[in-house]
């Protein structure tokens, strides 16, 4: 049961964040990869709006990726402590 526990607070507390290569966006998401924080810099202002939607899908898509990375390490921990049991 514990460990069903702390896989449950596990996932719920993943959250990951990033960045653009320049910086201007920051996109955070949380375990379900859901979109939770989303920062632009005031410079974002002089760009198009395809160059500007470009950066923000793929800084969320990277912030995703990260999330999903850590969601397979808590279920890994989970698989691990199941086979210990």
């Amino acid at each position: 049961m514990n460990l069903l526990e702390e896989a449950l607070a596990g996932l719920q507390s993943i959250t990951a964040r990033a960045s653009s290569e320049s910086d201007q966006v920051t996109a955070e998401v949380d375990g379900n990869g859901t979109l939770t924080g989303l920062w632009m810099d005031d410079s974002i202002s002089s760009l198009d709006a395809r160059t500007l939607a470009a950066m923000i899908t793929s800084t969320t898509r990277e912030a995703a990726r990260l999330a999903t990375e850590l969601r397979t390490r808590v279920m890994t921990a989970l698989q691990d402590g199941f086979g210990r049991v």
